[in-house]
């Protein structure tokens, strides 16, 4: 972000800051373009949880499968326009420069580079019934709200030229539920990391953000992330997380929330599979069990890799035990689930 130009950012600021310009423009993309789109089938993939868990890495593996079609890059800022602003810009006619993306992770993008942008939808058209200024609550989208969300998703495949979508957006634990049961042809994953890693990970990312210029930390607030950093506000699942963010005990607290709330979602619907994330960059048997579940051949993984974890801090036994103890279950399920293998769409 720190090499948008000028222009970069009055037009992301035009586009993402005022619905009702927002609005106006996904209105006139439907009217242009929605009659053409394809019909859905259902049989999409959404890849979701907390931040930091390997939620990117696993959708860029999923969409260089070249099965889907996805939000990318060049699609910002116009998100809700992909057709019309296909139309008027040339920014994804070839990939651009590869660069390191602001997490400081190794993970390189570019125009191309599928991204996590869908929540501007949700944020545009139902924002105020889940976003806070103390956290962001559970949300329960009605079916006029997952219909026009199915339509945003016919006019990417109509851009994209695909028959399925794919998708990460951390956000949607916060409305696993209502998409699960409204999509029983969808497949959602959710990558399960160890609790202690994870949350030092979180840890280090909210650091790593805490200074970010304004021209960020407008851009984080436009896209619904709040994950962690200047912008943080925290899924609210109950009460706030207590604690201080610069702790790891507040990170453990925000992890075991909001996995005991996937925990629920998962328990509820056959769609919902956690993926060990540790499994899932060491093992090849693993993906190819993520490739059957979603009905795609697996191919040998590109991105799927170990990361150099951070050492934990100082931090309560007691809270880790707990997390390790709902992770143990919950990566058991995911296990199971993943070896009854020929769970496919095809």
């Amino acid at each position: 972000m720190s090499d948008y130009s000028a222009l970069d950012r009055l037009l992301h600021r035009l586009a993402l800051s005022a619905p009702p310009l927002a609005e106006m423009l996904h209105d006139i993309e439907r009217g242009l373009y929605l009659k053409h789109a394809p019909e859905d089938r259902g049989r999409h993939v959404f890849v979701t949880g907390l931040a930091r868990a390997g939620t990117t890495i696993l959708m860029r593996e999923i969409h260089r499968t070249g099965e889907f079609g996805s939000l990318t890059y060049a699609d910002m800022p116009f998100v809700l326009a992909p057709n019309l602003w296909a139309k008027l810009s040339r920014k994804g006619q070839k990939p651009g420069k590869r660069a390191e993306r602001a997490h400081g992770d190794g993970i390189e993008v570019d125009t191309q580079s599928p991204e996590a942008l869908d929540e501007v939808y949700w944020r545009i058209f139902d924002g105020k019934a889940y976003i806070g200024a103390d956290g962001l609550k559970p949300h329960r989208p009605d079916a006029d709200l997952i219909d026009g969300y199915r339509d945003l998703i016919r006019l990417i495949l109509l851009r994209t030229g695909k028959a399925r979508y794919v998708s990460k957006n951390n956000n949607n634990i916060l409305r696993l539920g209502a998409l699960a049961r409204a999509m029983p042809e969808a497949r959602f994953l959710v990558p399960l990391r160890r609790p202690l890693d994870h949350a030092a990970s979180l840890l280090g990312q909210h650091r790593r953000f805490l200074d970010a210029d304004a021209f960020t930390r407008d851009y984080m607030t436009w896209l619904g992330h709040h994950e962690f950093g200047a912008t943080h506000r925290p899924f609210l699942f109950g009460s706030r997380p207590e604690g201080d963010p610069a702790t790891m005990d507040y990170w453990l607290r925000v992890w075991i929330s909001a996995y005991s709330a996937l925990d629920g979602a998962e328990a509820a619907s056959d769609n919902i599979t956690f993926v060990p994330y540790e499994a899932l960059s060491n093992d090849p048997a693993i993906w190819h069990a993520v490739a059957a579940r979603i009905g795609v051949p697996a191919g040998a993984a590109a991105e799927l890799r170990s990361v150099a974890d951070r050492a934990p801090e100082a931090h309560d036994p007691a809270l880790a035990d707990v997390a390790q103890n709902l992770h143990s279950r919950l990566e058991e399920r995911g296990f199971t689930a993943l070896r009854a293998g020929n769970d496919t769409q095809a």
